[in-house]
């Protein structure tokens, strides 16, 4: 499913540790319009589990979360 979405921003966490991933797409949603889609590029795997868990508090919904490459994920959250 993530593969047909096109998203309208591109936050690329790879290298970051908690927090800053977390902070930063929930910064980043709180910006953003209903319907627009946001694509965050991850490598620490506990952001992986915390960003889903946080967005929903700033109007988001997580579409798809699939693994990139060998511990990078790829995580796209609709803005509500």
């Amino acid at each position: 499913m993530g593969n047909d979405v096109k998203p309208t921003y591109t936050l690329d966490e790879r290298g970051e540790v908690c927090p800053v991933p977390d902070v930063d797409t929930r910064r980043k949603l709180k910006e953003m319009k209903s319907g627009e889609i946001l694509e965050v590029l991850i490598d620490y795997a506990l952001s992986k589990e915390r960003i889903p868990a946080g967005v929903k508090e700033v109007g988001g919904e997580v579409i798809s979360i699939e693994e990139i490459g060998p511990s990078e994920w790829r995580i796209l959250i609709k803005k509500l």
